[in-house]
């Protein structure tokens, strides 16, 4: 195990180097700091307009006379909107259940086949590496009906299984990303584990699987975000109101409105904050990760 450690040595030094180079091209200046604060302010404007929206009161709901800046602080709306005839807490159970299915999913076999394009000797590898790679030029909508059409004969309509099961067989994109980042790594690790004893799957799990950890959080983090606001696929597959998640239940809270009256907007605005608010926290908690990746750093190319 001594010779893996001396064989990653360089390679580590090398992006330690990278790094370093790249933060002395980039110079933070105070017009740098003025410019992204003015940017960050314009961006925010959504944000605030929604919690003003959110902490609104039904009679302001109903003049619609809502305000960019909050004039009102009903903060008892973000208890009422669990009081509501829709059962809230189920959708925030049934967002997490998806949720976790899909990330264990995607960072299971991205890291896996990402490792075996970029590390296995096999004929027509990079040929299927292409054709991989060319599947991210499909529309999603192409795709749609077909889908539907073959979980719907195996039976898996208004179950939990759509949208689950297909992350554990990857995305293109994530396993560009494994591939990319494993690539850059000394193929020197490998062959010294090899001399150790070492088969494939205990390089990747020994060895392989801690290195990995940035672009798999990475990863996850990107997986979670698009599954936990997902809004068309548990619309096309999921008929049962107690299966639905948050982000579809959002929708719902609009038909609680009585007849001839707006709908409950600042109620609608309390869902949207519930679920933006998890999407802040993951990327604040992994935003290290984001950085050790290092995408733009990758050279390895497509060999």
């Amino acid at each position: 195990m001594a010779t893996v450690i001396s064989a990653a040595a360089p390679g580590q030094q090398e992006r330690t180097r990278s790094r370093e180079r790249v933060v002395g091209v980039f110079r933070a200046t105070p017009f740098s700091y003025a410019t992204l604060i003015l940017v960050s302010a314009v961006l925010c404007v959504p944000l605030v307009f929604v919690v003003s929206i959110a902490l609104s009161s039904d009679q302001t709901v109903n003049a619609n006379t809502f305000t960019i800046l909050p004039r009102e602080f009903h903060w008892e709306n973000f208890t009422r909107v669990f009081g509501t005839e829709l059962p809230m807490q189920r959708f925030l159970l049934n967002s997490m259940i998806i949720s976790a299915g899909a990330v264990l999913g995607q960072v299971l076999s991205s890291g896996l086949v990402g490792y075996a394009f970029a590390r296995l000797r096999a004929p027509g590898k990079n040929a299927l590496f292409i054709v991989v790679i060319a599947t991210m030029m499909i529309p999603s909508q192409i795709t749609m009906i077909p889908q539907f059409i073959l979980f719907k004969d195996l039976g898996w309509v208004n179950t939990y299984l759509p949208l689950i099961v297909p992350n554990f067989f990857s995305n293109a994109f994530n396993v560009f990303l494994v591939r990319q980042f494993v690539s850059r790594l000394p193929s020197e690790i490998d062959e010294a584990a090899m001399v150790d004893g070492l088969g494939f799957f205990g390089i990747y799990r020994r060895i392989m699987l801690p290195m990995l950890a940035p672009v798999l959080i990475a990863i996850g983090i990107f997986t979670l975000t698009a599954t936990w606001g997902d809004f068309m696929g548990p619309l096309i597959y999921l008929n049962d109101e107690s299966k639905m998640p948050l982000a579809l239940g959002v929708q719902y809270i609009t038909s609680t409105s009585q007849a001839l009256q707006a709908p409950p907007w600042n109620l609608v605005m309390v869902g949207s904050i519930l679920l933006t608010l998890p999407m802040i926290l993951v990327y604040y908690l992994g935003q290290r990760y984001l950085y050790e990746m290092d995408i733009s750093g990758g050279s390895a190319g497509v060999k």
